[in-house]
């Protein structure tokens, strides 16, 4: 069993503006275009690897008009993609014809990382990782296989107390603390079952300094998703969030790609126990991933509505 993150759900603003950037200029693959299951109003992006493997996706709500957010306590405040170490000048050099704000390289747990933000503002950061330039990518004209993201490297969690978000971590999703940074204040924790060459297996736990008043928007996580095997692994980590810690979960909602249930984590981030079945290439095959907009059945006999009012996107 493969304990980690499954993907990470972050707000956004204009929808071809959001696929430009993630499509073009950090060169993930597109690998379902389909719609928000509670809000067929806005489209549901899904950027990943050739196969969308868990720990490779990051997706998106792209809402035309969004206000920006605010960062705050009980956010997640970093998702970080992870580059072969060697890429590091690349992608600096790319960032910058890009026009991406963007900061110096620095070390963080002997990693070098860039940090940046994307045109909604959304917090990111690429983390150059030693030894993965053989791992599988998606590559493309721009950005070749040697130095093309491969995947989530962590997520950085904003809480004004770290140790009841760590005892949901080390309990219930499968993590262990593996160092700190006592000068940032940062708790790391990693999955204890992560294999080499394995994607989103670490959260990074900040200590919040002060208390910020957060506020939902473009550019603000949504949730974070841990993985789960099955229906049968999935269950087992609820029954253990309700027995050990009085959390109590959604019930399980079919996304199709996956089946999910939802909880707040004591320092309150959202968070998403996703399973890894039956993934992607469940409604159209691997090689046309993305290329149609996808809905859930229940909106089909919707399909000439919702097509009409959504924005127009290649």
């Amino acid at each position: 069993m493969a304990h980690g993150i499954h993907h990470v759900t972050i707000m956004a603003g204009r929808a071809h503006r959001n696929l430009d950037v993630y499509t073009r200029t950090l060169g993930l693959r597109l690998v379902k275009k389909t719609v928000n299951f509670d809000d067929p109003s806005t489209y549901h992006f899904y950027y990943g690897d050739e196969t969308g493997r868990p720990g490779t996706i990051v997706t998106f709500f792209p809402w035309e008009h969004a206000a920006p957010g605010q960062s705050g306590v009980g956010e997640t405040i970093e998702t970080a993609l992870r580059i072969p170490e060697s890429a590091v000048a690349f992608w600096t050099h790319r960032l910058v014809e890009a026009g991406l704000r963007h900061e110096a390289p620095e070390k963080r747990f002997g990693e070098t990382v860039i940090r940046f933000r994307d045109p909604d503002g959304t917090r990111l950061a690429l983390v150059g990782v030693p030894g993965i330039e053989r791992e599988p990518a998606w590559s493309s004209a721009e950005i070749p296989a040697e130095v093309a993201i491969r995947g989530v490297h962590s997520v950085g969690l904003l809480v004004a107390d770290t140790t009841p978000t760590a005892a949901i971590l080390t309990d219930a999703l499968g993590f262990e603390e593996v160092g700190r940074d006592a000068e940032a204040d940062v708790l790391r924790y990693r999955s204890r079952d992560a294999a080499a060459g394995m994607p989103g297996t670490i959260v990074d736990l900040h200590q919040a300094a002060a208390s910020f008043r957060r506020r939902l928007g473009a550019g603000s996580v949504h949730h974070v998703a841990f993985r789960a095997a099955d229906d049968a692994a999935q269950a087992a980590m609820v029954a253990r969030l309700a027995s050990e810690h009085g959390i109590r979960t959604t019930e399980q909602r079919d996304r199709n790609y996956f089946r999910s249930v939802y909880f707040r984590e004591p320092g309150g981030v959202l968070f998403e126990i996703a399973t890894d079945v039956p993934g992607f290439a469940v409604d159209e095959p691997v090689a046309a991933l993305g290329t149609a907009l996808k809905l859930p059945a229940r909106y089909e006999p919707r399909r000439a509505a919702i097509e009409a009012a959504l924005p127009q996107v290649a």
